[in-house]
């Protein structure tokens, strides 16, 4: 199995994600919201601003610090 560092040593594995979004979106942010009410949330930001969220195949959402032009250029890495 393969991971992804999505800040701060955290990782996610690669073959779960489905997509990795900005968090400004309406869109985004009730999907944040709803992942709180639900326990699915995962906050690996260290108190830092969001700058991606990082939605996965098990409905768990993660949001991280780094941009996600530099996760999506990590994942290449992989592929």
């Amino acid at each position: 199995m393969t991971f992804l560092n999505i800040g701060f040593e955290n990782m996610v594995a690669i073959d779960k994600i489905v997509a990795i979004i900005l968090p400004e979106s309406a869109s985004a942010k009730r999907l944040v919201q709803f992942a709180k009410e639900n326990h699915h949330l995962i906050d690996v930001t260290t108190g830092r601003k969001t700058r991606s969220v990082v939605v996965t195949s098990d409905q768990f959402i993660f949001l991280s610090a780094i941009q996600p032009d530099t996760l999506a250029g990590r994942l290449d890495d992989f592929v």
